[in-house]
């Protein structure tokens, strides 16, 4: 393969910046710091230090784990994990990717952040506990703003503008499970929508889909900054439950490593991905509670599901003698997600379901 595949039509001249750092030109600089040096062959591990002045600890800093893996020229991986910090698969796959490649496999540059969203790993939250911010609902931050706007300046005007391609990795967290699968944006043009496409088929994912966006702050997440940056990125749904699940751990590392095979920075043992089911999801394809209660599902991830099915019912236990709110699909499809706590709020999705598309 090219070492620059699957920059193609995706991360060109047309795509970048118009000035010349690959940097938005206006703003503060970031106030992160950090010992090491991104242009330095070898590999490194650090912290970028997010200083942040509170009651237990005003001269204090954030410790967020880095690592480097650089060898000569070549294109640069930029790869996430922990963006939500009860999302295990990603974080788990990227720790041991860092301990297991070494600067000789390298040709080019690997950027991992194995727990970006450093606070909430430690808690154990989706968002931060430093100040309730949810990194991935914060790009392209503020380096004037809290904690976590800060952290998605950094990794907006540094760390993207390095990249040939990123590999932001997720899971359903405490709120729901997921078939593992893989999105991506629709690009900009049609270039730009076959090398995403392309990226995904190389991930090998069990489903894929193109992801609009438009809705629940997609415009505020990593890979939007990405898109807007002309960078490609793959997100990535690999479990659920606040568990981890052992099928997304093993997407997560073999799939970020056929993409490092495929991009010519890490050559990999001769395999070939595994064939994705292409799948379209749109904001209809979703169940939502309309009122408390207690879900009781009549569903099970990847099963097919028909118009006027029954997806589940509401409970009521503040009135047991009430009848229980029954909710059905209103069209075809396949169950990717499925709200996992029993007790649940009105508005509270509940799950969401795909069609198959023809590529």
């Amino acid at each position: 393969m090219a070492p620059n595949e699957t920059v193609t039509g995706v991360h060109d001249a047309a795509s970048t910046p118009p000035d010349d750092s690959g940097k938005r030109s206006s703003g503060p600089e970031t106030p992160i710091m950090t010992s090491l040096d991104y242009d330095k062959d070898g590999k490194q591990h650090g912290f970028l230090r997010l200083y942040h002045s509170q009651e237990t600890n005003g001269y204090g800093y954030i410790p967020i784990p880095v690592i480097s893996i650089k060898n000569g020229r070549g294109p640069t991986a930029l790869l996430i994990g922990g963006n939500h910090g009860n999302e295990y698969e990603g974080i788990v796959g990227m720790m041991n990717l860092a301990r297991e490649i070494e600067a000789e496999q390298v040709s080019g540059r690997i950027i991992i952040l194995p727990a970006l969203n450093f606070p909430a790993v430690m808690a154990g939250t989706r968002s931060s506990p430093i100040d309730g911010g949810n990194l991935n609902r914060s790009f392209p931050g503020d380096a004037l703003g809290g904690p976590t706007r800060i952290l998605a300046h950094y990794v907006s005007t540094v760390l993207i503008p390095l990249a040939d391609v990123v590999v932001d990795l997720h899971a359903g967290g405490r709120s729901a499970d997921f078939i593992p699968c893989a999105l991506v944006k629709e690009g900009r043009n049609p270039r730009e929508a076959e090398g995403l496409a392309r990226l995904a088929e190389w991930f090998g994912a069990p489903i894929s889909f193109v992801s609009k966006g438009k809705s629940g702050g997609g415009g505020l997440t990593l890979s939007a900054e990405c898109m807007r940056r002309g960078i490609p990125c793959l997100t990535a749904e690999l479990g659920g439950g606040a568990t981890l699940s052992r099928q997304g751990l093993e997407l997560a590392v073999e799939g970020v490593r056929r993409i490092l095979d495929r991009v010519g920075i890490l050559p990999a043992a001769a395999q070939t991905s595994p064939e994705t089911r292409w799948v379209r999801k749109s904001a209809d394809n979703r169940i939502h509670a309309h009122e408390a209660g207690i879900f009781e599902p009549r569903i099970e991830l990847g099963e097919s599901v028909s118009a006027g099915q029954l997806a589940g019912l509401i409970h009521f236990p503040d009135f047991p003698m009430r009848k229980p709110e029954e909710l059905r699909f209103e069209a075809s499809g396949y169950v990717l997600s499925r709200h996992i706590p029993a007790l649940v709020s009105r508005g509270d999705e509940l799950c969401t379901f795909v069609e198959d598309v023809v590529r």
